[in-house]
């Protein structure tokens, strides 16, 4: 989804540097190479940097792999994956890669999964995923997960283009071989494809268990082809890693007609000294679950939701909600004058307001609450910090005839908003984030915030207002790093213990990625990828890595 937001916005929100600054260490520029002008296009620099064996690896968004010193940052080796140049490609990010064992795996955009050896950049083996397609449709954007002698693997699907799309198979490789070793299909039953799992994983291997963090089934907005709860769609579901076979599945969004995916990775915490897993979503809720049996750990109630007024749609009766497990506001107040005006002109029932015709807000929107970046968890303060946006999104279902007959979805809206087919659904659709005139959000501020969650409680223990974010957070000796606002060039330490701003830096863009940290020779370091978002009108993009130590 393309994001317009003024810059302006920016300068609204930014703070005073403070306090003692880190030491700039080094600088690398990954020169990377586009496939074609539209990967090029929509471009994210969304790595998170690997240590190991001695090297530090990071992906550029088109799949180039560059190994460099961890000390100075010079290159050692460089492997390009070659992308196919005549895809339409949909994304174009890549959100780090997986070593184990001295191999380096990493999926790709033009949907393949590659093995290297880890300290050469040479290539052991390379699979496809899927029959190869003249779109960009299906992809992989985030990294694999390897427990034991597989290497696990989902898939990005685009959104919104029909209804018959991609199906959202997991699959797991033999990791010396590339072999195929089994297959788990989320997919519901009906006209639909998707389901996808494009969010990072995580993996228990003590207890032989794979996490999968799974998006909505296609089309997104119009369900009248998917009856039903759509199963494993807007799900968190735990697998036997080792054979793919279904351990559990607890489900954050029935029948989701909202473009609510669990984009955030399912977090491996302790619940009161028992193993579980938190599960952070788009509405900003907060799931506590029991690693072992997907049981709720916190107390989830099925509320009633608003009916859908669309014929052929059967909107679900209820939704799940925990009772306490709130981190972002649900409530949308519109500022005064235009805002207001614009909004009393729009269905608006709360949370999970079916999508009409007149046109429905979407609060929180479907960038969040929390997002890809995900959560980082302080095991000692028993606290998970997550970035939580606050943008409203405005969707309007359009007739098939009057969405066909218009050519390009152009039927009279302003510029800037996104359109999607839906082929093969009677509804195409339009939607965009809910700003003014001049570019502003058209909610209260703040429209976003660092937040800590007590696991335990799922209570709050501190929030701090930041500018909206795509990235996530790092957590290390107390200090909370982030870099992810969409229009700010900034990197931020915030006291782990009270949300308190301790220091903040400029970057050369924004950084819409996970920091990582590593030690190296006695030094800790804080290393982040600030490449700007090729999807956010006027973000400025770079392609520069840079590390920092800590006084």
């Amino acid at each position: 989804m393309r994001i317009a937001i003024a810059l302006l916005l920016a300068a609204s929100l930014a703070g005073q540097t403070s306090g003692i600054h880190p030491e700039l260490a080094w600088t690398y520029h990954t020169h990377a190479t586009p496939p074609n002008a539209r990967a090029a296009k929509v471009a994210a620099f969304e790595a998170t940097p690997v240590l190991a064996g001695g090297l530090l690896y990071v992906i550029t968004p088109f799949n180039q792999v560059i190994a460099l010193d961890p000390g100075s940052g010079a290159e050692r080796w460089r492997f390009d994956s070659h992308l196919a140049d005549y895809r339409d490609y949909s994304e174009a990010s890549a959100r780090g890669v997986t070593v184990s064992d001295g191999v380096l795996y990493f999926g790709t955009l033009d949907a393949r999964l590659i093995a290297l050896d880890a300290r050469a950049g040479s290539l052991k083996w390379n699979v496809r995923l899927g029959p190869d397609q003249q779109t960009g449709e299906y992809q992989v954007t985030s990294p694999p997960v390897v427990v034991k002698d597989l290497v696990i693997t989902g898939s990005s699907i685009a959104d919104n283009g029909r209804a018959a799309m991609e199906r959202g198979t997991v699959r797991a490789f033999d990791k010396r071989t590339g072999t195929l070793r089994w297959t788990w299909d989320p997919t519901p039953a009906g006209t639909t494809g998707a389901a996808n799992a494009w969010a990072p994983m995580s993996a228990d291997a003590a207890h032989d268990l794979v996490f999968i963090a799974t998006g909505s089934a296609s089309p997104d907005f119009y369900g009248g082809l998917r009856p039903g709860d759509d199963r494993y769609a807007n799900s968190v579901t735990a697998l036997r890693a080792s054979t793919g076979k279904l351990v559990w599945s607890f489900q954050v969004v029935h029948h989701d007609l909202w473009d609510y995916d669990v984009a955030s990775r399912p977090e491996l915490i302790t619940f009161r000294g028992k193993p579980a897993v938190a599960v952070l979503t788009k509405m900003g809720h907060y799931f506590a679950l029991d690693r072992l049996t997907g049981k709720p750990l916190l107390p989830v109630e099925e509320r009633p939701v608003p009916k859908s007024d669309i014929p052929g749609e059967t909107a679900s009766a209820t939704q799940p909600f925990p009772v306490s497990g709130v981190f972002t506001e649900q409530h949308f107040v519109p500022r005064a004058g235009w805002c207001a005006d614009e909004f009393h002109k729009l269905r608006y029932e709360g949370l999970f307001t079916p999508p009409s015709v007149q046109g429905t807000l979407e609060f929180p929107g479907n960038v969040g609450g929390a997002n890809w970046g995900s959560g980082a968890y302080d095991a000692s303060r028993g606290l998970l910090f997550v970035a939580a946006d606050r943008l409203a999104t405005v969707v309007r279902l359009i007739p098939r005839a009057t969405f066909d007959s218009a050519g390009h979805g152009d039927t009279g809206e302003r510029l800037g908003l996104e359109y999607g087919r839906q082929a093969g659904a009677p509804y195409g659709m339009a939607r965009r984030t809910f700003l003014d005139p001049d570019g502003i959000p058209c909610n209260e501020k703040p429209w976003g915030a660092m937040a800590a969650i007590d696991v335990a409680t799922g209570k709050l223990r501190w929030e701090t207002p930041i500018p909206p974010s795509l990235g996530g957070p790092l957590y290390t000796d107390g200090l909370v790093f982030f870099g992810g606002t969409i229009f700010e060039t900034k990197l931020r330490a915030f006291s782990a213990a009270t949300g308190e701003k301790l220091w903040e830096i400029d970057l050369p863009a924004s950084a819409n990625s996970v920091p990582a940290t590593y030690i190296w020779k006695g030094r800790r370091y804080i290393v982040v990828c600030a490449g700007g978002h090729g999807k956010v009108d006027g973000a400025k993009l770079s392609d520069t890595v840079l590390a920092y130590t800590l006084p």
